[in-house]
């Protein structure tokens, strides 16, 4: 609940965020509804989804669970839909839903180049284009893509990662160009090592993740501080942006 005089900066808003019940989804889902929006939780993951849902409404949000598997054109359709039919409309799409694996270009099959592509990017191409006809109903709103570091700078490992992030940086400014005059705005988010459970399962391998001290700040990032990021993407303040990069890893790319 808002104090007096208090204005939620996202108010009123539906937001719809696949991978929802992931660790910066998760993260993005809490901080939105906070705000004020009222929030869609897709993601593969019904047990977590759900629990999710359940947490926000009983803390008095309001929010939804559609599952969601990001490279089935049907899927997405399903999800806006149910988003336009439980809340009446639809304001704010994150694309959050990604994949890591950590071999390089010789040791990639093409099983896994497909998987990760598929998940990566034609997840984000989809989620683009069904939620921008509703977008356009309401006069405009945004669309927020995680990219990664990786779609920044090239590294001795995740070939088929690094491809798949650096499809959805461009995918988004080529977006962001193509609907600007209809308010719709696309940006992206970079983030760098963030502790969740992509990252955890990628610090297993012999590739491993970046330690702390190979980054400027001396420690990984928290998916809270992703989510504060795309808030700001999703809000008002945000109006005059779009087509825009925001790196958010501890200074790792500007090494």
């Amino acid at each position: 609940m808002a104090e007096k005089g208090f204005v939620l900066r996202l108010d009123q808003k539906v937001a719809l965020l696949s991978g929802g019940a992931g660790g910066m989804g998760t993260a993005q889902a809490r901080l939105f509804s906070q705000e004020g929006a009222k929030v869609v939780i897709g993601d593969l993951d019904e047990n977590a989804g759900t629990q999710l849902a359940s947490e926000i409404n009983q803390n008095g949000g309001h929010a939804i669970f559609v599952p969601l598997n990001v490279v089935e054109e049907s899927s997405w359709r399903e999800i806006v839909d149910a988003s336009v039919q439980h809340f009446a409309r639809l304001d704010i799409l994150v694309n959050n839903a990604g994949i890591l694996r950590t071999e390089g270009v010789v040791e990639t099959s093409t099983e896994t180049w497909d998987l990760v592509l598929g998940v990566n990017t034609k997840g984000t191409f989809l989620g683009i284009k069904h939620v921008i006809p509703t977008l356009r109903q309401n006069g405009g709103g945004s669309i927020i893509n995680l990219s990664s570091g990786a779609g920044l700078v090239g590294s001795t490992r995740s070939a088929a990662y690094h491809a798949s992030k650096g499809a959805v940086r461009i995918l988004t400014k080529s977006a962001a160009i193509q609907y600007a005059h209809e308010n719709i705005r696309v940006n992206s988010i970079h983030p760098g090592p963030i502790n969740t459970q992509m990252l955890k399962a990628n610090l297993s391998t012999p590739e491993g993740g970046y330690a702390p001290s190979d980054i400027p700040l001396g420690r990984r990032g928290q998916p809270e501080e992703i989510a504060y990021g795309a808030l700001y993407l999703a809000s008002d303040e945000a109006k005059y942006v779009t087509g825009s990069e925001l790196v958010i890893d501890g200074g790792l790319t500007a090494q």
